[in-house]
């Protein structure tokens, strides 16, 4: 996979003003210009985040009807049910909304899909079931805005529905007596970045607010909702939403909500993965430690417990449902490897290194796991791929997951391919799709020859963008710290990406480590300087890095690894090359 590195372009005059009005390193300098930051009087807003940049919660489209609706059928003893996703940004949502209406006195309960034989959004022949069991009104979170179909069953049957969801619109929009939705046509509420969670936690908050007759919620009010940011936090750094605006607030502020008042389940599953020793969190510990293992469960079916988790006030349940979804997680990993190494025999037998894209099937491939596969595969190869898991019997449709790898439009891409299909779904980097075996091959070769034909030799060039260049000597812990203050890292907001030039690596030290030997340990010094680095799933380099003829340049992101009391600067290696072919 062929890569081009690029150094963001910058001002040095810029970079010196900041630089002594705020007495701060260049490299730091640097990367707040990088954010549109160039006052010193900006950067501790930034930083700070405070709560009180929330927007009210009657901003948000749909609220104050959403909300009134809600009340008056808690008021009424109406049987209200909570219709999730089985995602993490499901399930947090799902997790909000319920403890807020039981705070409320609500006779309410949740239910979360199965992945598998439910499907994604709001189904038909579960809200029949549900209307069969007395249930009134239906609350739809991070689902329902596509489900036109489904809300129009609900209402034939005389069920009131209030729709929340974050997704793309459908054709059309639902009939529901409320839509909350933070892009609604016709609406202007000025961040579209919020995911199913945060738009739950609005709709909590505006429901307290009801409930407590005043702008300022009564007590026990505003500490569930402290403890919502939390929740809430967890679904926003897990569906990957812009860590932005009102998205970077929340986790800010739900980080620490996370660490001095977790919900029972998430204090037990902290404890398990060693969270709970931590002295802060950031956004990574969600996005390695926690939201894996609620995902976990929705992956392979099991998303009513991750829902559970969030929700139980007994002790020894949560420590229970904590325990469960940690050994999920390590069945989840398992059958990831599985799929993995066989996908990479099929890559390794039926394609060359010129070929544009790779469609791959297998029997009895978990449909629940295939997306992460594939989407490891799309960046490791720097190309579309396709996963499709194939029915063992033979009898049900294979089902297919697609990542492109930064290459190629998924979505032009299938509509091209959909005579071969009996749907699809999804969007330019992402898609999902649904194909009978028969049909496998031949989609094969529409879905590669398109992607050779519409993509030039330029696109299959992915280009790493680099914050700016800093030796070794420059990565003090003091200049690290600084850098993690311009976090919480995630999407629209990515840690700190730096490069530096003439690196040698420390002869013998380049050594495979981790969980089959998947990752990258090695020292490289400049200058007198030595730093440890690890490059995560990228245990291959150690064989190339231990043969390298002189320096090397390479891409990093620089961390603080805490590990026993002992606080040293790494590096995360993201890619490297010979000094020869350098930037």
């Amino acid at each position: 996979m062929q890569k081009r590195w690029r150094i963001l372009p910058f001002d040095p005059d810029q970079v010196e003003q900041l630089e002594a009005q705020a007495q701060i390193p260049t490299v730091v300098a640097m990367l707040l210009l990088n954010r549109g930051i160039d006052r010193a009087d900006d950067i501790s807003s930034f930083i700070e985040a405070k709560l009180s940049g929330l927007r009210d919660p009657e901003n948000l489209p749909g609220i104050p009807e959403a909300s009134a609706l809600i009340y008056q059928a808690v008021k009424d003893g109406k049987k209200i049910l909570i219709y999730g996703d089985y995602d993490a940004d499901g399930m947090t949502a799902s997790a909000i909304l319920y403890r807020c209406l039981n705070l409320l006195q609500a006779n309410v309960a949740y239910f979360a899909p199965n992945r598998m034989s439910d499907g994604y959004g709001l189904s038909a022949n579960q809200i029949r079931r549900h209307h069969d069991q007395g249930f009134e009104f239906i609350i739809s979170v991070d689902c329902g805005i596509a489900n036109a179909d489904e809300i129009a069953v609900a209402k034939e049957l005389g069920m009131q529905v209030v729709v929340t969801d974050h997704h793309e619109f459908a054709d059309r929009l639902p009939e529901a007596d409320a839509i909350v939705h933070p892009r609604l046509p016709e609406t202007d509420y000025p961040f579209g970045g919020l995911c199913g969670a945060a738009v739950a936690l609005k709709l909590a908050w505006a429901l307290c607010k009801l409930d407590s007759e005043a702008t300022r919620v009564k007590p026990a009010h505003r500490d569930f909702l402290m403890m919502a940011v939390g929740i809430a936090a967890i679904g926003t750094v897990a569906d990957v939403v812009p860590l932005q605006d009102e998205n970077r607030i929340l986790v800010t502020h739900g980080l620490r909500s996370l660490k001095n008042r977790p919900p029972l389940g998430l204090a037990a599953l902290m404890k398990l993965t060693g969270l709970a020793n931590k002295k802060q969190f950031d956004a990574q510990d969600i996005g390695f430690n926690i939201g894996p293992r609620l995902n976990a469960a929705g992956r392979l079916g099991q998303a009513p417990l991750g829902v559970e988790l969030l929700v139980t006030d007994d002790q020894q349940r949560a420590q229970e449902l904590a325990d469960y979804l940690d050994n999920l997680n390590e069945d989840r990993k398992k059958i990831e490897r599985s799929i993995n190494l066989a996908a990479v025999k099929q890559i390794k037998e039926k394609y060359t290194e010129n070929d544009p894209a790779f469609v791959l099937a297998g029997h009895g491939w978990n449909a629940g796991v295939i997306g992460v596969v594939s989407g490891r595969l799309a960046e490791k190869y720097g190309r579309p791929v396709i996963l499709i898991a194939l029915d063992q019997m033979g009898v049900k449709p294979g089902i297919g997951s697609a990542r492109n790898g930064g290459i190629g439009n998924l979505h032009e891409t299938l509509q091209h391919c959909t005579e071969h299909l009996i749907k699809h779904g999804g969007h330019a980097a992402a898609a999902g799709l649904t194909i009978d075996e028969n049909q496998v091959d031949i989609f094969r070769s529409a879905f590669c020859e398109y992607i050779q034909e519409s993509i030039t030799e330029e696109d299959r060039i992915v280009e790493v963008v680099i914050d700016a260049e800093a030796s070794l000597s420059q990565l003090t812990p003091q200049t690290i710290y600084q850098m993690q203050q311009l976090g919480p890292f995630g999407e629209a907001n990515p840690a700190p990406l730096l490069c530096t030039s003439n690196v040698n690596v420390v002869a013998g030290s380049a050594k495979r480590m981790g969980g089959g030997e998947r990752h990258l340990s090695v020292k490289v010094s400049q200058y007198g300087k030595t730093l440890r680095a690890v490059a995560f799933g990228q245990g291959d380099w150690a064989e190339e890095l231990d043969q390298v003829q002189g320096p090397i340049d390479v891409v990093f992101k620089p961390v603080i690894n805490d590990f026993r009391g002992q606080r040293n600067v790494e590096l995360h290696l993201e890619d490297w090359k010979p000094a020869a072919d350098s930037i």
